[in-house]
């Protein structure tokens, strides 16, 4: 039986958040706006720790020290029996780089700093993000990042200012971290997603319904919540992930969850009925299992997985709220310590763990020798994090690789990223350096006005620095074009879009062509990259389904050559018939990773990709020869 000061309505609105997230993650089309759930714990979250932390200064009984533990046996046990088990099944089903990624994703989850690792990694919306299988866990590292910093400052606060004068300078807070949150998310779009600076107005939004509690009639209460149920379901449904999050638009979600909370409609039939009830009371668990099921139909490629990985996330959830969450030990049981020292042990045995998987680089994968050799040449740059960007960064601070006199620059999305470092590797042998300059998903720009994309501005400011900059005489432009053209293949392969031109086309192909003309001008050669072909499935997989299907592993195929003809027909087109300086020159991947009928995954040995569409540093390297190889022979004539 819950206590008489249960809150059957925040129990209620709970179920409404992690629905909301659960069907959003699912299928975006359900919801394209359910990402919105997570604000609404936010909000729930603050009202919650701001009403122990008000009551504990009021009464003068407030522990930190209890409060830290609490939340911890409330967030760690579940999440460190989640990760022990993801460790198992990684080290079984996962190749080693994967294996190395989760160890990475475990330590940080536990360590409750995850949200600032996959900032620096993969947007939240990114089709990578479900390769990550503790992606959730970002919004319990901002939680548990607000835990520990928020008491700390109203206990310091609360020193020298009464409780009023201390709600009424939280209310003063909220107001300029929502501002800020504002400026952040347009400025700085994946930071402000990630970043507790960002989110912690959301949480403050929650503690000012408690700090100014304020009581209503019945029909102003019933009013109230209609109202604030009515702006989560206009964020559910109207907001998506284009916008610009958390802006401005994230008002609507949280103060629809203020207005609910404030409410405090204790048998509505929104919030209060048998089923929200029970969903509410497992939401954490259903929160945590979720995304990992979702991953796991991902990575296997599993058709419909939604109708059994929706009834499996509620499964998950009431297993892990039975045996874990609400678990109790006799307080006369001997075992009494363990129980109060539950977080610390549940986070050292898999936390410990995760990190030497990620120190060991994946030691511990059981896959056959052969496989793990294949998907140890599927490598990414090392560089990747540190000199790709996803954000504005001025030309001048982009990366320059092993040799103090840069002659060579390469430019593009983040198809260049791995082809910059294998060039650099091949150029440092002749004491010569490379400047890198690449922006995530950022399709040909230059010269399209400030609004064309969110990286048009780099871009100009890129090609103005290259061409200006009289050390720099080669320079190499590549991108994934026909992604910035028709968007992913991956979901429709081996449909090929209709590839009708309109303004949008146009402005690229334009883009393409003023670039290489405005580089052409100062530099001795420019170096345009065809398409690399695109996978239909991700190597790793076509790896291991060649292992299962006991086919030869030196030659594994990708896609069709006519498949890449077909995807790629406008770009192909647009360059066979450009007519550029003569100092610009094609360089055509096809050539070395496709025969006359397909193109390779896995070819003589070599695994060409790290991903279904990048190439790895083995293929960089190969492309990387190339380029020289075409220098060496323009040079020669």
């Amino acid at each position: 039986m819950a206590p008489k000061s249960f809150r059957f309505d925040i129990n209620g609105l709970r179920a409404w958040a992690v629905l909301a997230v659960v069907l959003f993650h699912f299928d975006p089309a359900w919801l394209p706006g359910g990402f919105a759930g997570v604000d609404i714990f936010f909000v729930i979250s603050g009202f919650l720790m701001t009403g122990i932390i008000f009551r504990g200064i009021e009464n003068g009984s407030f522990s930190l020290a209890k409060f830290y533990r609490d939340r911890a046996a409330r967030l760690i046990p579940a999440l460190s029996v989640l990760c022990g088990l993801l460790l198992i099944f990684g080290a079984v089903f996962l190749y080693p780089t994967d294996f190395e990624v989760l160890g990475k994703h475990v330590f940080a989850s536990l360590g409750f700093f995850s949200n600032l690792v996959y900032w620096q990694e993969a947007g939240y919306f990114d089709v990578a993000s479900h390769e990550k299988w503790l992606l959730h866990t970002w919004s319990l590292s901002v939680e548990w990042q607000f835990y520990i910093l928020y008491p700390l400052a109203l206990i310091s606060l609360s020193r020298f200012l009464s409780l009023n004068k201390l709600r009424w300078l939280l209310l003063v807070g909220t107001l300029v971290a929502f501002l800020f949150g504002c400026l952040a998310s347009y400025q700085w779009t994946n930071a402000a997603y990630f970043l507790l600076p960002t989110r912690a107005w959301e949480m403050m939004l929650g503690g000012l319904a408690f700090a100014f509690p304020v009581r209503f009639s019945p029909k102003k209460s019933i009013a109230l919540e209609v109202t604030g149920f009515a702006l989560i379901a206009v964020s559910i449904l109207a907001i998506d992930s284009e916008t610009a999050w958390p802006g401005y638009l994230a008002a609507i979600p949280t103060i629809g969850a203020y207005l609910v909370i404030v409410a405090h409609r204790q048998h509505s039939p929104l919030t209060n009925n048998a089923l929200f009830q029970r969903i509410g009371k497992h939401s954490y668990s259903i929160y945590l299992w979720h995304w990992p099921i979702i991953v796991f139909g991902h990575h296997f490629d599993l058709d419909n997985w939604w109708m059994v990985g929706l009834p499996l996330s509620f499964l998950f959830g009431w297993l892990s709220y039975r045996y874990i969450e609400s678990f109790k030990i006799s307080e006369r049981s001997r075992f009494r310590r363990a129980l109060i020292s539950k977080p610390t042990w549940s986070v050292l045995a898999p936390g410990t763990l995760g990190m030497l998987v990620y120190a060991t680089n994946g030691a511990g994968a059981m896959l056959p020798q052969q496989i793990i050799d294949l998907q140890q040449m599927a490598n990414s740059s090392p560089y990747r994090d540190r000199c790709h960007v996803s954000e504005y960064q001025a030309p001048e601070a982009s990366c320059a690789y092993f040799a103090p006199k840069v002659t060579w620059a390469v430019l593009g999305d983040s198809h260049t990223v791995e082809l910059a470092y294998a060039l650099a590797q091949e150029l440092k042998k002749n004491g010569e350096g490379l400047k890198h300059f690449s922006f995530s998903s950022c399709p040909p720009s230059f010269g399209q006005g400030a609004d064309f994309s969110r990286c048009s501005g780099w871009y100009d400011e890129a090609v103005a620095y290259i061409a200006d900059n009289p050390d720099i005489t080669h320079v190499v432009i590549a991108h994934r074009w026909s992604l910035a053209l028709w968007g992913d293949n991956i979901d429709s392969y081996p449909e090929v879009p209709a590839q009708q031109a309109s303004s949008t086309t146009r402005a690229i192909a334009s883009a393409i062509d003023e670039t290489v003309r405005a580089l052409s001008k100062t530099k001795e050669r420019v170096f345009v990259m065809y398409p690399v072909p695109e996978l239909g499935d991700k190597v790793h997989d076509l790896i291991y389904d060649a292992h299962r299907q006991d086919a030869p592993l030196d030659r594994i195929r990708g896609t069709t050559l006519d498949y890449y003809q077909k995807r790629n027909k406008f770009i192909l087109d647009h360059f066979d018939r450009a007519r550029y300086p003569e100092n610009a020159r094609f360089i055509k991947p096809a050539d070395t990773f496709c025969d006359s009928t397909y193109c390779y995954a896995v070819k003589d040995g070599q695994t060409l990709y790290f991903d279904d569409d990048h190439p790895s540093l083995t293929g960089a390297g190969i492309l990387a020869k190339q380029i020289l190889s075409a220098e060496t022979l323009v040079s020669r004539n």
